[in-house]
């Protein structure tokens, strides 16, 4: 009688242990389970941690809330303004509906790859190439959008992040780019060139008004021109000009171009007039000189040195 209980005891237990492995689920703290009885899902959901569950009736899937990355195959794309271009790109999302995702999607990992393609090609065709190149948030904001509208509510997935990873442009494009960016910096250098010359001839202008109302000040600067040639270069010799000399030629040269005096004036004052000696009274001229005495008379009158001509 002894060993026949032993029996079935070890019998017992072993159904226990049994049914036990069948109805014990572990949960991990990344998954959520969804239990289904005779092919019905159950409202509630299993959490992490041992889960019980009827065995035979109930099927338990677990499902990942971690968040999933999957890379978009690089695809061929035409812009809106005809240029074809090769993008990739990388989609972050994550399950918030555990439920929907095993009822209302088969193998939602493809089914997001392929919303997400579609979604590129559709997004980058309706944008320019500078937009693509320059703007790229707001491709990626779009991006997302539109990969994220029928996924969210339908399959219970949140699509956090979309990036455009690479854009691969043809060789010809990129040598077309090269020569606009180089030109765009060659503009903007002599837009900068042309701009400082015209703030230094500013300034050049207010110094010469600053030194004609300071005639000392053109000396000074003469002084501080040489002081630097002669630092720079000790074998050269600076011979300064005076700028007055100039203008005493330039005095000079404006009275020679004067009319002639009548005869009889000159430019000695009245005091040096009267202080002459009969020597240098100007001689006469009467009535009874011919004509060669009238001409002679009056170029010595006149002081021009010259013999008339007969």
């Amino acid at each position: 009688m002894a060993a026949a209980a032993v029996i079935v005891l070890v019998i017992v237990v072993a159904l226990v242990v049994f049914v036990a492995s069948l109805s014990v689920r572990l949960v991990q703290q990344y998954q959520c389970g969804v239990v289904f009885r005779f092919g019905r899902v159950l409202e509630r959901i299993r959490q992490p941690g041992l889960q019980l569950i009827v065995p035979v009736a109930d099927r338990m899937v677990r499902v990942s809330m971690q968040t999933t990355v999957i890379g978009v195959p690089a695809q061929g794309v035409i812009t809106r303004d005809n240029v074809t271009l090769t993008v990739d790109a990388v989609v972050y999302y994550r399950v918030v509906d555990p439920v929907k995702v095993l009822v209302n999607v088969r193998d939602y990992p493809s089914a997001v790859l392929q919303v997400a393609q579609t979604a590129l090609r559709s997004v980058i065709g309706k944008a320019d190439l500078d937009t693509l190149l320059r703007d790229r948030d707001r491709i990626n904001a779009e991006l997302k959008a539109v990969i994220d509208a029928p996924t969210e509510k339908p399959w219970g997935l949140l699509i956090e992040r979309v990036e455009v990873k690479d854009v691969s442009l043809p060789e010809g494009m990129k040598r077309s780019m090269s020569r606009q960016a180089e030109a765009e910096r060659e503009r903007r250098a002599r837009v900068i060139a042309a701009d400082g010359e015209f703030q230094a001839s500013r300034r050049l202008a207010d110094a010469s008004r600053a030194m004609a109302n300071t005639p000392g000040a053109y000396q000074l600067r003469l002084l501080q021109t040489v002081v630097d040639v002669a630092a720079e270069k000790n074998s050269t010799l600076v011979m300064p000009f005076p700028v007055e000399l100039l203008r005493f030629f330039d005095r000079l040269a404006g009275g020679a171009g004067e009319p002639a005096r009548p005869a009889g004036q000159t430019d000695r004052g009245p005091a040096e007039q009267a202080g002459r000696g009969p020597a240098e009274q100007a001689t006469p001229v009467g009535p009874g000189l011919g004509p060669v005495t009238e001409n002679v008379a009056a170029a010595a009158a006149d002081g021009d040195g010259r013999r008339p001509e007969r």
